[in-house]
């Protein structure tokens, strides 16, 4: 079986190489329904959301209103201390959904001045008790996490290592830095050494728009599924799309 035939395989489940990513403001759950429609299995992750706002008595359900339908699904949160992980898990687990994903990947100025988000990746003992924190609550439940290449500085395959050790099934990876924001090039190479440096999936996040560029980035890379955001935006065909182009047939 060739690599596009294959799945990408997280804590014993399996799933399509090509995983519905996150879009604030664009991914809702009418949006992922939509998706859904086309691509009855692939994973797809939820807006992100912070933990604090799920653990709110009252906001926090309609922090977690989505559709059974929409299985399977990762639900996206961001943290930046251990004050709401426990009761966060515990809701989004009772609405039901396939994982959980801790986004410190976000560059996003309001996210990261509250030290959440890519931020953490500058603070590898307070991302670590994060995690701990999570994999506590969740013992049975798939738990992933999305970085970056780094907050200032480059140090992805130290964070992945950290991750890896904290029990955390799969990482995503955008190598960008958090000042790139969403500019410039991808740094294939590092992403590339993230991979060679774990045993967990990775993941990889960013320009992967069609199967061409997803060819290119496996061929760089190494990694073992995509996790499709601006390019699903306006067309919730895509994840179809990239299945069956990988599959070598013709998407009309």
């Amino acid at each position: 079986m060739s690599y596009w035939q294959g799945k990408i395989q997280i804590r014993g489940h399996q799933y399509s190489r090509f995983i519905g990513g996150p879009l604030d403001g664009i991914t809702d759950s009418p949006f992922r329904q939509i998706v859904r429609k086309f691509s009855p299995e692939n994973l797809q992750y939820t807006e992100m959301r912070h933990v604090a706002s799920v653990a709110h008595p009252k906001g926090g359900q309609k922090a977690l209103l989505f559709d059974q339908f929409e299985r399977p699904i990762s639900y996206q949160v961001a943290a930046n201390e251990l004050t709401y992980i426990a009761s966060a898990c515990e809701k989004i687990l009772a609405a039901g959904v396939d994982a959980i994903d801790l986004n410190v990947g976000c560059p996003a100025k309001n996210v990261v001045r509250s030290g959440g988000g890519s931020s953490l990746m500058a603070d590898p003992e307070k991302l670590k008790e994060i995690l701990l924190e999570f994999r506590r609550c969740l013992p049975e439940v798939t738990f992933t996490v999305k970085i970056r290449a780094g907050y200032k500085e480059r140090n992805a395959i130290e964070i992945a290592k950290l991750i890896q050790d904290c029990g955390v099934d799969a990482l995503a990876i955008h190598p960008r830095l958090q000042t790139e924001m969403f500019l410039g090039q991808p740094d294939y190479n590092l992403a590339s050494q993230v991979k060679a440096a774990v045993q967990i999936p990775v993941i990889f996040s960013g320009n992967v728009v069609n199967w061409k560029m997803a060819k290119m980035t496996y061929e760089r890379t190494g990694v073992d599924g995509f996790l499709i955001g601006r390019g699903i935006w306006g067309r919730p065909w895509k994840l179809l799309e990239l299945d069956q182009q990988s599959c070598g047939v013709d998407f009309v």
